[in-house]
């Protein structure tokens, strides 16, 4: 088989998009030929039957020029293979598709967002198949093209620490955040969390590390107001803001934490949350769609949104807890690359 895949950015470097070098590494070794359409071109190094485009954005080239970019790099492979994968970008398949229309070429979407917009409800016209997370990870009213097939992380990267080797400060319990700073993401509920754990608890051996920058205005707005409110509540020795971290480098986070807390509302599956898993790091979510993937532990597991009282006598309850390789399991069965890459390549096989 021989694949095309429309993406945003190839950079094994790059905090928020890194991961999906491993995914192009995975899809080289099922098919004869890949050829890999991107906006931005980073650093990546990829097996000999990989071949990258840039559209420019990283050199600075005009909209127009990345337009004709893409159908020049699109007219010149799309007749020469079986299907083209494209990876969160609707508009992608908006360009793409009458070149595919004419060649008769498959059109797979993957798309993890709770936005619908007016380029998913077209793209969705167009496409052979959307592919994503869970069922709240795509919410078109039109179901009937959507596949859920988990999420694809790399549990041989994203994996527990070596037994012999001990995580320093071994007496302070240690909470991770990973990703965007944004009001969705409602830190203040967790720094109040802390507030409560430190000064009505008497708890005083926990420190939070906080991973990722805003990147909207409205994002810098927010950390301003979550500076302030640390400021306020006197935790500045407990929480720390450490700014964005290499995907590859942030396995050691999670190895290091005793638990990663995600503020996010109910909607798709956080893949920071099942990369922390596949650590075996313990994890708490108010996200009540991880309720099918912990089973059991789910009580123990997941908060009431916005309630720092019940998150705090949730991380009371974890304090003592030691790690297994339970959470690491249910990644490995319900969310792994290996998995998804071959369900993505099944479903160019389908039709």
């Amino acid at each position: 088989m021989k694949l095309l895949i429309i993406t945003q950015k190839v950079d094994i470097e790059d905090d928020n998009l890194g991961f999906f070098h491993r995914w192009l590494e995975k899809f080289a070794e099922k098919v004869e030929k890949l050829y890999v359409i991107c906006l931005w071109e980073g650093k990546h190094s990829l097996p000999e039957n990989v071949k990258v485009y840039s559209l420019g954005k990283e050199k600075g080239y005009s909209k127009l020029r990345q337009f004709f970019c893409f159908q020049k790099f699109l007219l010149k492979h799309i007749r020469g293979v079986n299907g083209v994968f494209i990876h969160m970008c609707p508009i992608y398949v908006i360009l793409a598709w009458p070149l595919a229309k004419i060649f008769r070429k498959k059109l797979v979407l993957w798309y993890i967002h709770r936005s619908v917009n007016w380029k998913l409800k077209l793209a969705e016209k167009w496409v052979n198949k959307i592919l994503t997370a869970s069922p709240e990870s795509c919410q078109l009213k039109n179901r009937k093209k959507i596949e859920v097939v988990g999420h694809g992380i790399d549990t041989k990267l994203f994996k527990p620490m070596s037994l012999n080797l001990k995580s320093p400060n071994s007496d302070i319990f240690k909470i991770l955040f990973v990703g965007r700073i944004s009001p969705i993401k409602d830190l203040e509920t967790l720094i109040k969390t802390i507030d409560i754990l430190v000064h009505q608890k008497n708890i005083k051996n926990i420190a939070v590390k906080i991973i990722g920058k805003p990147s909207l205005e409205a994002g810098k707005e927010y950390f301003k107001k979550l500076k302030t409110l640390i400021e306020e509540k006197r935790l500045k020795k407990y929480i720390q803001f450490l700014g964005t971290v290499p995907h590859q480098k942030i396995v050691s986070f999670y190895q290091k934490s005793d638990v990663l807390v995600n503020l996010s509302p109910t909607g798709g599956i956080d893949k920071a949350v099942l990369e922390a898993m596949a650590c075996g790091t313990l994890v708490l979510v108010c996200n009540q769609s991880f309720k099918k993937d912990f089973g059991k532990y789910a009580d123990k597991l997941i908060f009431q949104e916005k309630n720092p009282s019940d998150l705090a006598l949730k991380i009371i309850n974890l304090r003592d807890a030691k790690k297994d390789t339970s959470l690491r399991e249910i990644v490995i069965k319900h969310h792994n690359l290996d998995n998804l890459i071959n369900k993505i390549i099944n479903s160019f096989k389908e039709y």
